[in-house]
């Protein structure tokens, strides 16, 4: 199972591991972290170091309540980002993660080359249609609603198949379009309460019937510090606990805050099915 990045293909029959890079002043965890050329750079550096196969830009966060970010206040942060990391760091493969289509054409044609969409699409409309202009990798996530209203609509009769029922509508739209590369994130925390996420995690294996690669992004989730009475802060043990189950289930993509201690993860799984 491979994906087209700016030509290169890349493998995800090896899981890999994606780094965050959250270039906003209210992210749940690193918010304010990464605001100069310096931290931001040292930050890409230290991750690529530590086996990041992508890093993934967002400059809007999405915790529940989040204020709503403009596109041009969006591209404000994100295009001066993209330049510096491609300018220093040519050989890294850029995630944006955005809901505007225009944000997101905008980093691909400055040198970025996934688009990670926590809407799927259902945000902007044009989403879709850019990204199969573009022809670049799609991650589509399930949420209900925005990230404004999305903890009021943690209601399902059957998550797994209310979930895998929504995928199946996006990768029909995606695939009429003539998307390529698709990638499903089942979006843990996003409209789903803690006892939905462990449901998810305890059945993401049935996500491999979709036949497209998956995305797990659990680091430093309240899943994980609300059921361990901590904090964000402290929660990377539990993360790595939480990231090794995802890819015992199947997960070829772990989104992570933490690269080192998710590569160890992923060693150390490989290292058990070889």
């Amino acid at each position: 199972m491979t994906i087209n990045c700016k030509g290169q293909l890349i493998d995800l029959s090896t899981p890999k591991v994606m780094g965050i890079l959250n270039v906003t002043p209210d992210s749940f965890y690193d918010g304010g972290r990464y605001v100069s050329d310096k931290s931001i750079l040292a930050q890409v550096e230290k991750m690529m170091v530590e086996g990041a196969s992508f890093i993934d830009i967002g400059g809007q966060s999405s915790k529940p309540n989040a204020a709503f970010v403009s596109v041009d206040e969006e591209l404000s942060r994100m295009v001066p980002v993209v330049d510096a990391i491609v300018k220093n760091f040519p050989q890294a493969l850029l995630s944006i993660d955005t809901f505007h289509s225009k944000v997101a054409a905008t980093c691909i044609e400055n040198g970025a080359a996934i688009i990670n969409d926590i809407s799927a699409g259902s945000l902007d409309p044009n989403m879709m249609e850019t990204v199969a202009r573009l022809q670049v990798p799609f991650i589509m996530m399930h949420m209900k609603g925005t990230p404004q209203t999305m903890k009021q609509l943690a209601h399902y009769e059957d998550l797994v198949k209310e979930v895998m029922f929504y995928f199946s509508q996006k990768v029909f739209q995606a695939r009429q379009l003539g998307i390529n590369d698709l990638i499903v994130d089942p979006g843990f925390g996003f409209a789903k309460t803690i006892a939905h996420n462990f449901e998810l995690l305890q059945k993401l294996e049935l996500f491999q019937l979709l036949e497209l690669p998956v995305l797990a992004g659990i680091s430093r989730k309240s899943m994980i510090y609300k059921t361990l009475e901590t904090s964000a802060e402290h929660a990377l043990n539990g993360t790595s606990v939480l990231n090794t189950l995802a890819l015992a289930k199947g997960a070829s993509i772990l989104r992570v805050h933490d690269v080192k201690e998710a590569m160890e993860c992923v060693t150390l799984w490989e290292a058990m099915q070889s």
